[in-house]
């Protein structure tokens, strides 16, 4: 399955506001995604109280992947690369959204 490591450039990390932008991004997806840090458990992406309680810092390198094959007639996989690509760049946006 699709996978995509990025990390948060955001300086106050994935907290409250870029984590609801990020999280409302991967839910607009369709694509059942995770988010882990490197050494870490997956968190279900879809979710603000997880993404928010895993303390997703400033400059954390972080995996997203796609935890599932799409239902027949959705995304393909290259669309999830490219799902994963767009929500990478939100990560890596040095702004908080």
């Amino acid at each position: 399955m699709p996978q995509l490591k990025s990390f948060v450039a955001a300086e106050i990390g994935l907290h409250a506001r870029a984590a609801a932008v990020f999280v409302r991004a991967v839910t607009e997806t369709g694509l059942p995604i995770t988010i882990r840090k490197i050494d870490g458990e997956p968190v279900d992406a879809r979710s603000l109280l997880e993404v928010m309680t895993e303390d997703f810092a400033h400059g954390c390198e972080v995996v997203l992947e796609v935890t599932q094959d799409s239902p027949e007639g959705a995304q393909t996989a290259l669309d999830a690369e490219d799902a994963l690509s767009a929500l990478s760049a939100i990560l890596e946006a040095p702004e908080a959204h």
